[in-house]
């Protein structure tokens, strides 16, 4: 019996409970499953698509399509060619027509998953500009799954009509092509990681991965490289390495820079992925780095400090040393805030009197006032040489909740019901109250004792680790 003769029998079976339930199912997530070939068992085609496990499950050889019990479908969907750089393409369009028919029927904030088993160089899922924009405002996730990696893209971040007005007023939306691609890196591409590796000092656990998002219109192309929050993707570890070897993913450019981004190993279907958010598209490089600094062996802030270090996120002082309790300038708490959050460096701006172009924290103060992290004193300046105290760290780190979205997940409370505990409240800045109320809340910051908050005491480089840790895991980002 074919399988979705199956499904359809247990419909028809079913009584009205069940079927209600059957149809929530079906509606709430479509699971479109593209291959190419035949299974003889099920007695199914070539060019078809089967949409009906709730689950984002990679089957094989399956080219039906179903949502709801009993529909059925054909799509042509696949083509595959060569690229200039010798590399195989597999790519996916959807019939106008037939996905409109589809997705008239999903409820806001269903998730469309497009699972591929065929083995490709890159895969790509192109979906015009009408499409996206009708998908982005039922707030649609769309899920796209390849042998290699997972990408998790809220259409919602997809400013379609800005597109549009960037290539032509008098374009219509149904013209524009929007591109999702995961591709395998060229031999030149992946040469360059592999000597990042060797000069960083790591290893690197799986073959790097780009994720792009582009829009085209005849020869015109927009990189979508920016996002306004934080979009998932994952990379498949390879079978028999331990879960616990993979330390975390990082961006390397052109010119073999690396940075950190907030990674988290999960368990997802029976295999484990490197979960991987970022603002920003990029290529990603799954890495080991295990790092243990000698003078963190005793110390209340070992586990923090050693995950941050072999994270990429913080430094030590050389020879294997980290000086836990010297006191952090504000230069290098913005800059350790930056690297925790994955931000890409951005220079673009020259916005303090004090913090020149020739500085080595100049790239990631002018990131950190870009995504609002920062501010400066009413001179123009920023005094990055100046240590920061407590609340100052604070209050950084209480917007930097805002990126990750752990401030909205907060309820209000008045500033007694955190402050209250401690016998120095009144030392608290007016301008600073609020924030820490936040920071405390949110269970990253504590007090230097039960009954002492230290507010104006400088932050040392061991409190710095901790509580950028704390802000990755609270915020489930690590």
């Amino acid at each position: 019996m074919k399988l979705c003769d199956l499904i359809e029998k247990l419909y028809v079976e079913a009584d009205e409970l069940e079927k209600k339930m059957f149809n929530k199912i079906f509606t709430l997530m479509l699971v479109f499953i593209i291959v190419t070939g035949v299974m003889p068992s099920l007695g199914m085609g070539e060019s078809d698509v089967y949409a009906a496990s709730p689950e984002p499950t990679i089957m094989s050889q399956t080219s039906n399509m179903m949502v709801g019990a009993g529909s059925n479908a054909t799509f042509s969907l696949t083509t595959s060619n060569t690229n200039d750089n010798g590399q195989s393409v597999l790519t996916i369009a959807f019939d106008q027509k037939k996905i409109e028919e589809y997705y008239a029927t999903l409820e806001n904030d269903s998730v469309i998953t497009i699972s591929v088993a065929n083995e490709s160089d890159v895969y790509n899922v192109e979906l015009n500009g009408q499409i996206v924009k009708d998908l982005k405002n039922k707030r649609i996730v769309l899920e796209f799954i390849t042998e290699d990696g997972i990408y998790t893209l809220p259409l919602e971040e997809i400013d379609i009509d800005a597109i549009a007005q960037q290539i032509g007023k008098s374009i219509t939306l149904s013209n524009i092509k929007l591109q999702i691609e995961i591709a395998n890196l060229t031999a030149d591409e992946l040469n360059n990681v592999e000597q990042a590796a060797t000069e960083g000092g790591f290893t690197l656990v799986t073959a790097p991965i780009h994720f792009t998002v582009r829009a085209t219109h005849g020869n015109r192309t927009i990189d979508i490289t920016t996002f306004n929050d934080y979009v998932e993707r994952a990379i498949a570890l390879p079978s028999g390495v331990n879960a616990n070897y993979a330390t975390t993913a990082v961006v390397i450019d052109p010119s073999r820079k690396v940075y950190h981004v907030p990674t988290k190993v999960e368990l997802i279907n029976g295999k484990y992925y490197a979960v991987i958010n970022s603002v920003t598209n990029s290529m990603y490089a799954v890495i080991s780095n295990q790092l243990l600094f000698e003078d963190m062996s005793n110390h209340w802030a070992k586990n923090a400090v050693n995950n941050l270090g072999s994270r990429l996120v913080i430094d030590g002082i050389g020879n294997s040393m980290f000086n836990p309790d010297q006191d952090i300038t504000r230069g290098e708490f913005a800059a350790i805030m930056v690297r925790g959050l994955g931000l890409k460096l951005d220079d673009s701006i020259s916005a303090f009197s004090d913090v020149t172009e020739s500085d080595w924290y100049n790239s990631a103060i002018q990131t950190a006032l870009i995504h609002q992290l920062i501010t400066g004193f009413n001179d123009a300046s920023f005094r990055p040489n100046t240590k920061i105290t407590r609340e100052e760290a604070m209050v950084i780190t209480a917007r930097a909740m805002k990126i990750t979205n752990l401030k909205e997940k907060l309820n209000e409370q008045p500033a007694d019901t955190s402050l209250g505990q401690f016998l120095d409240a009144d030392e608290v800045s007016t301008w600073a109250v609020s924030s820490i109320v936040d920071s405390i809340q949110a269970g990253i910051v504590s007090g230097r004792t039960t009954t002492k908050l230290a507010p104006k005491g400088n932050m040392t480089r061991a409190e710095v680790a901790t509580i950028i840790e704390r802000l990755l895991q609270k915020s489930d980002l690590i």
